[in-house]
């Protein structure tokens, strides 16, 4: 298991060099900064150290309820703009419904429950705090004890 949460972009490609040698499957995901409604670019805050520590305690149990061999979980903070890369995931496991499993679970907590701050920045400065939204709440409800 690895959990990174940094300033600085990051290659993929390069993270999941190796990454679950021996499984059966390998999923990732990026996610990246949409530009939506005049996005110029977003902000992202998180307290050092609860972070990381709440990654890894999510990490574990996803590896525990799927099987998995191998997790990785990269989370930006910091400004960035749009199309620029946010965040990642990738899951190891035996077969691929796990692997896409965990990684479905993984996402649906990081969207609602990470304790990440999210600020828009539109063309005219600051838009305000960006809040979880209906439907984010409503995928982390498939997984009853995700919250």
């Amino acid at each position: 298991m690895r959990i990174l949460v940094q300033t600085e972009p990051f290659d993929a490609a390069a993270l999941t060099q190796g990454f679950g040698a021996g499984a059966g499957a390998v999923v990732t995901f990026t996610g990246l900064v949409r530009g939506d409604n005049g996005l110029k670019a977003l902000e992202i805050e998180h307290y050092p150290g609860m972070t990381e520590a709440s990654l890894t305690r999510h990490a574990q149990a996803a590896i525990e309820r799927f099987g998995l061999s191998d997790v990785l979980i990269v989370h930006r903070h910091g400004r960035m703009a749009v199309g620029e890369p946010i965040m990642m995931v990738a899951t190891a496991a035996r077969h691929r419904r796990a692997a896409f499993d965990a990684a479905d679970f993984l996402m649906d907590w990081l969207k609602s429950r990470a304790p990440f701050w999210k600020q828009e920045i539109g063309p005219d400065g600051p838009r305000g705090w960006v809040a979880a939204q209906d439907a984010d709440e409503a995928a982390l409800d498939r997984w009853a004890d995700a919250r």
